[in-house]
């Protein structure tokens, strides 16, 4: 057994440790108020069996990984937050930083963002893949054709702010070299109208599967040099009592030398209705949606229409974090071709 009496040398150390302990005292707080920081990730995938009309192109069977993203973000102080964000693109097998941005929150009415994140567009854009109502996305030339870097992101400087029923941004971004030449810069702008519940934040959703009742109707305009896009949506969604919920989502754009899909110039609107059944079924609930849309693009050789009608069989098991679809997407143009339909399975998970 050791001895029960303090010996000179445990008073040495004693010491050695008190002394130790006040240096490390100044940076204790530091660390344990160090930056918090949460990582999430995002998975589309799926099945689609793909037929052309008058076998214009080789019907395709394929599975998908459509998409896979990592989300980085940080609080570096109670006014600045850091966001940084990759995808894996499934058509072009690359990863891409899709959002690299730092974020200064002063007020409700006052935030400044700089760095690489959504500009000031349409609805759709400020929704993306992985928060739209309906699966196909961005098929149906008209809604997210502003320019861009990367998956609607663009490089730049912004300001937004919320003011009672209103939230208004703008912005000024890089154009790029293939659009409009890097000399000239792209202005964006977007102002909001909530006039039931709000819409929170900067970022919005296709749909909030009951928790909101909606009536928004958004304004957006781009330009670089002479060439310009605007697009004005709508979005009305209604919560029932019994648990359920409707939607009904709008929008038209034009794509003046800017932006669009193909030609010099185009324009189109889509409108969309969807129903969340109210009884669940297992652990999730179904929803019902049918989309239509029509795109007219300017050639020099004359006009061509798109016409994109979408069903959609969703299985809601926990919103936008886990849900499957059976979708239906039928193509169709006029002066050109080739029409095709699309019949596929998806799947979207996400932490």
């Amino acid at each position: 057994m050791g001895s029960k009496y303090l010996t000179t040398s445990h008073v040495r150390l004693l010491k050695a440790a008190s002394f130790a302990a006040l240096l490390a005292a100044p940076f204790s707080n530091a660390f344990a108020e160090g930056p918090a920081v949460s990582i999430g990730a995002g998975i589309r995938s799926s099945f689609t069996d793909v037929s052309y009309e008058n076998n214009a192109l080789p019907d395709v069977d394929d599975f998908n990984l459509d998409s896979a993203r990592i989300y980085i973000s940080g609080t570096v102080t109670d006014n600045i937050k850091v966001m940084f964000n990759t995808e894996y693109n499934g058509s072009t097998e690359n990863v891409q930083v899709i959002d690299a941005a730092a974020m200064f929150t002063l007020s409700d009415q006052v935030n400044i963002w700089a760095g690489r994140f959504l500009p000031p567009s349409d609805r759709a854009n400020l929704y993306g893949p992985y928060y739209a109502n309906h699966w196909g996305v961005y098929q149906d030339g008209v809604e997210d054709g502003y320019p861009s870097e990367t998956t609607g992101r663009d490089d730049g400087i912004m300001y937004w702010g919320q003011f009672g029923i209103a939230k208004l941004s703008f912005g000024a971004f890089d154009v790029q070299g293939l659009t409009k030449g890097s000399s000239e810069v792209l202005y964006a702008a977007r102002a909001q109208f909530d006039f039931w519940d709000k819409e929170d934040g900067y970022y919005l959703n296709g749909t909030y599967y009951g928790d909101k009742d909606l009536l928004a109707i958004g304004f957006a305009g781009q330009s670089a040099g002479s060439d310009k896009a605007y697009s004005a949506d709508f979005l009305l969604e209604k919560k029932l009592g019994s648990g359920g919920a409707f939607s009904i989502e709008s929008e038209y754009a034009k794509y003046d030398g800017l932006g669009g899909y193909a030609g010099p110039k185009s324009d189109g609107w889509y409108l969309l209705g969807s129903y969340l059944f109210p009884q669940p079924v297992g652990i999730g609930k179904f929803q019902l949606l049918g989309k239509y849309g029509e795109a007219t693009y300017d050639f020099v050789t004359g006009d061509v229409k798109q016409k994109t009608s979408e069903v959609d069989l969703n299985y809601v098991l926990k919103q936008f974090n886990a849900r499957i679809s059976v979708f239906y997407i039928d193509t169709q143009f006029e002066n050109a071709s080739p029409d095709k339909k699309q019949f596929g399975l998806g799947l979207q998970v996400q932490i």
